[in-house]
């Protein structure tokens, strides 16, 4: 179908490059580590909800786990049925002409920011099926389908679950039968308490929910955050300003007749902004309520040509980042690469070595297993794009986690330490049990790509 046809061609730049951002390398790495008999959140660790990982481990055991194409085919298949879902929302309400819109502005607004946020086969994609699915249930007044579908959101990322207050608006508005209300809330926890029960109740709600306090803060990034904010925000209403003229001619009107999908589009404006930090990816949860909003907009005009024109605008924004994918620079794939082969040349397949940094598909590409389940210094120090050296260091670690890293690192002393940090605030020489490690047990054999590689000494 045509549709399709959209979301393979402005999802071509991910199928030229092994990874997109660092999330897919900690996602692989992870998957590898399931694979070889680790446990999710006891020795097989993120702040993240189970789905993902697990979808990534299945596409491994099927395909193998030395690419992410399989990945990346599954991510156009999330946009396309995210897609869909809008489509038939729209349809239902406007017609025919305003579901095909609808679905037009859900795979073009998909790419509408840098390439390694939209062309990343992450956490955000694939939330965003299940988010559309919710909401065209609860349209329909399948509550407990809304329900299911919304915990498949929360459980692929956290803030997909804000689709549950569309949902709830719907059901207050439409169907307030004490059945309903228990299908919709039934529907949402039976699954959540499910996974939490399989994964370890304590464990689970330890990643899930509470432990991420100090990540989930301004504290030193705050000018980086908001210019993050503000310009991320202002690339993505730029893909779709003609269409958003034309829904402020009919704000008054919109206001009224789609309270349920600004109530959508609020709630996930309230899940990007959770933890404060802004990155690009984190907007895409934005596209199918603004997607629907647009088509609404475009339907209640009544000059067609305006209509064309703002969905032409955003279709040449979406081919400008596509082009933008194209053509972006390898030198970071090119670096790490670099890192991993200087790895790889200097290990065996079963020793383990230790990456201080922020780039977990060095394990990934190098094919080696982490000396930790902590496969960023993030976890260990607190450091996230942008932060300075205020919000970081090893008391604002994940709690417990420095005396467990202690504890692997003494009982299986990595063969490799790569400093990765490459003057960032978690740099060994601020870090002082990285720092003391080094010292003690390692010596300098090198550098590589920017990393500098150290080795047990008496390997």
């Amino acid at each position: 179908m045509p549709l399709a046809l959209v979301a393979l061609l402005v999802h071509l730049p991910s199928f030229l490059r092994p990874f997109w951002n660092p999330d897919e390398g900690y996602l692989a790495t992870e998957a590898r580590m399931l694979a070889h008999g680790g446990t999710l959140y006891v020795d097989v660790v993120d702040r993240k909800p189970p789905l993902l990982p697990w979808l990534y481990q299945g596409a491994f055991a099927l395909l193998g786990s030395d690419s992410l194409w399989p990945l990346r085919v599954l991510a156009v298949l999330a946009c396309l049925a995210t897609a869909l879902f809008t489509a038939a929302v729209a349809r239902r309400r406007w017609g025919g002409a305003a579901g095909t819109v609808a679905g037009l502005f859900t795979v073009l607004l998909s790419v509408a920011l840098a390439p390694e946020d939209t062309q990343a086969a992450t956490f955000e994609v694939f939330m965003l099926p299940a988010t559309a699915a919710a909401f065209w249930c609860a349209d329909r007044k399948r509550w407990a389908g809304a329900g299911l579908a919304a915990a498949l959101a929360a459980m692929v990322k956290q803030t997909g679950g804000v689709v549950l207050l569309p949902a709830l608006y719907l059901l207050w508005r439409d169907d307030r039968r004490p059945g309903a209300v228990l299908r919709l809330l039934a529907g949402f926890v039976v699954p959540v308490a499910a996974l939490a029960l399989l994964t370890g109740p304590r464990d689970f709600l330890f990643w899930v929910v509470s432990g991420s306090g100090d990540y989930a803060s301004l504290d030193g990034a705050w000018a980086t955050a908001l210019g993050r904010a503000a310009g991320n925000a202002g690339i993505m209403l730029a893909a779709a300003v003609p269409a958003l003229v034309l829904l402020a001619r009919h704000l008054r009107v919109s206001l009224r007749e789609d309270a349920d999908v600004w109530l959508w589009l609020a709630g996930s404006a309230v899940g990007v902004a959770v933890g404060f930090h802004f990155f690009g990816h984190y907007y895409l949860q934005l596209v199918p309520p603004l997607a629907l909003l647009c088509a609404g907009a475009l339907h209640r005009t009544a000059e067609p040509r305006r209509a064309r024109f703002a969905l032409a605008w955003t279709a040449v924004a979406a081919a400008v980042f596509v082009a933008l994918g194209l053509t972006a620079s390898t030198q970071p794939v090119t670096r790490v690469r670099t890192v991993a082969q200087a790895v790889d040349a200097d290990t065996s397949a079963g020793q383990r070595v230790l990456v201080w940094g922020m780039h977990p598909e060095i394990y990934w590409l190098a094919d080696r297993a982490p000396a930790s389940r902590y496969l960023t210094a993030g976890l260990l120090t607190n450091f996230a794009g942008g932060r300075g050296g205020k919000g970081v260091g090893v008391q604002k670690a994940v709690a417990g986690s420095w005396t467990t890293f202690e504890r692997e690192v003494e009982e299986h002393p990595p063969a490799l330490v790569v400093d990765d940090s490459q003057g960032a605030p978690y740099a060994p020489a601020a870090v002082p049990p990285i720092r003391d490690l080094l010292a003690a047990r390692y010596e300098r054999v090198g550098t590589s790509g920017g990393a500098v590689i150290y080795r047990l000494r008496g390997r």
